[in-house]
């Protein structure tokens, strides 16, 4: 969903997501050996990398972030996507 609200230009049909090596999201829909249960496990590091592929073409960008407020964190585990 940020993606798609990011402004950003994207091709959905070729929209690849990875949470580390966990491949969410590829060619725009869910990956067919996406686990959540094996995410969830991911997104307990202290350290997470994500990655997301446009389908644009070549290009990189690094963010850096920190952890977030638990508010936000409850706002955003009330909805699913």
């Amino acid at each position: 969903m940020a993606v798609g609200k990011s402004g950003a230009r994207a091709d959905r049909d070729r929209l690849s997501i990875r949470f580390g090596d966990i491949l969410v999201a590829e060619n725009g829909w869910v990956a067919p050996d996406y686990r959540e249960e094996e995410a969830a496990r991911y997104m307990k590091n202290e350290e997470l990398l994500i990655a997301i592929d446009l389908g644009l073409g070549k290009g990189k960008s690094t963010v850096w972030t920190c952890d977030l407020t638990h508010r936000y964190i409850e706002i955003n585990a009330d909805y699913r996507s």
